[in-house]
């Protein structure tokens, strides 16, 4: 099944409240924005993680401390995988999150 701009949207919507969700459910002080498509977290030492949807490649773009990392979805595993390391969206984020603020969170549905 070919990704249409629609299901695009659906599948950055989730992807992005997944996100918000790990977050706010944690101990972690960060802030949380999301707006025109792009979701920024900043955590309390001033390090930014950022999200944002690119709809004219159908990608998803992360963008942290260590560099930016493009995510095709792959229909077959259900998931976001960067496009030059094939990692999961969820085992990035778990990653740098760690490598920014310490913290071990759980993007389970996201890997």
């Amino acid at each position: 099944m070919s990704l249409n701009e629609a299901r695009y949207h659906d599948l950055i919507d989730a992807a992005q409240q997944e996100v918000e969700d790990v977050f706010d459910d944690s101990d972690l002080d960060v802030d949380l924005e999301n707006s025109a498509g792009v979701l920024t977290v900043r955590f309390d030492n001033g390090t930014q993680l950022i999200l944002s949807r690119q709809p004219a490649l159908l990608q998803l773009w992360v963008a942290a401390r260590s560099g930016g990392f493009h995510f095709d979805f792959d229909e077959a595993a259900g998931l976001w995988i960067c496009d030059t390391s094939e990692e999961p969206l969820g085992e990035l984020l778990e990653r740098v999150t760690r490598e920014q603020s310490g913290a071990e969170l759980d993007f389970e549905a996201l890997r």
